[in-house]
């Protein structure tokens, strides 16, 4: 791993990463107001990069926000991963805020930085997850759009909140439960689980869950590892009887859950492995 890091921003190229790129008044900084996404980076090149700019274009539709062009945006990126190592797993984030307050251009700048050693422990070893409640039924997002459900936005103190108090008990991470009893997802990750030779997770579209890049990518090639697939709702209780649950992001890419809320759970390490070498993850 290295500690480098590298910054582009949009208009001006690769900068110092200590340069200051915000406003004191940015909205991003001040209200939150802003998308971004992170793509894993392998052999100098972001993976799923068309998916990623497809899901921002998709946060920014929900938020009204005028995003670049895509080539300048994939430009931006390619900036940034030419000062990188090729040979160095690390990830590339790209941000967008509204801009300043007073009006202006949206802030634009990517970020590419190390995959962090606690990832690399729960990609290869496991994670322990505490169940929490978000307060809300699992299809409420779905009817309202206010509420920015599927959007990946910089409002993320909840999610960092999430994982604090998971970790204060001892865990690694956290999967949040809707009020009516279903697991939904994670702070950064969803929840993925096979069942017999059915691998699953959960509907999206009806529950306003952020739809991720790398299950997706997983689940559109699934047949290759012998299996169907499905999204379909899951009480926590039931993830004990399932062949193995997972959770999947585009950094750790995929962390086997190990234990729910103190409960051991079906654990295959060889079969993890397979996934996570099928990913293309180190």
């Amino acid at each position: 791993m290295t500690d480098q890091r590298v910054l582009a921003v949009l208009g001006a190229g690769v900068v110092p990463a200590d340069t200051p790129v915000l406003r004191a008044d940015d909205l991003g900084l001040i209200r939150g107001d802003g998308i971004f996404e992170v793509a894993h980076v392998r052999d100098g090149r972001a993976w799923l990069l068309d998916e990623h700019l497809a899901r921002l274009a998709h946060s920014a539709a929900r938020m009204d926000l005028t995003l670049p062009a895509p080539s300048a945006l994939r430009d931006l990126v390619a900036q940034a991963l030419a000062q990188w190592p090729a040979d160095v797993e690390g990830g590339v984030r790209l941000v967008v805020t509204r801009g300043p307050e007073t009006g202006g251009p949206a802030t634009v700048f990517a970020t590419v930085l190390p995959v962090s050693a606690t990832n690399l422990r729960g990609r290869h070893h496991g994670i322990r997850v505490r169940t929490a409640t978000l307060g809300f039924p699992a299809t409420l997002r779905s009817d309202a759009p206010w509420l920015l459900g599927g959007a990946k936005t910089l409002s993320y103190a909840v999610n960092m909140a999430s994982q604090r108090w998971a970790q204060s008990q001892g865990a690694d991470d956290l999967l949040w439960i809707s009020s009516d009893g279903y697991a939904l997802e994670a702070p950064t990750s969803n929840l993925v689980w096979l069942d017999g030779q059915t691998l699953c997770t959960v509907p999206a579209a009806t529950t306003g869950i952020l739809a991720g890049i790398t299950a997706a990518h997983l689940f559109a090639h699934a047949g290759e590892l012998g299996w169907r697939t499905d999204t379909r709702m899951i009480a926590p209780a039931e993830l004990a009887r399932v062949d193995g649950a997972w959770l999947t992001s585009s950094l750790r890419g995929i962390a086997a859950i190990r234990e729910l809320d103190g409960v051991e759970l079906p654990y295959d390490a060889e079969l993890t492995g397979r996934i996570r070498a099928f990913l293309g993850f180190p």
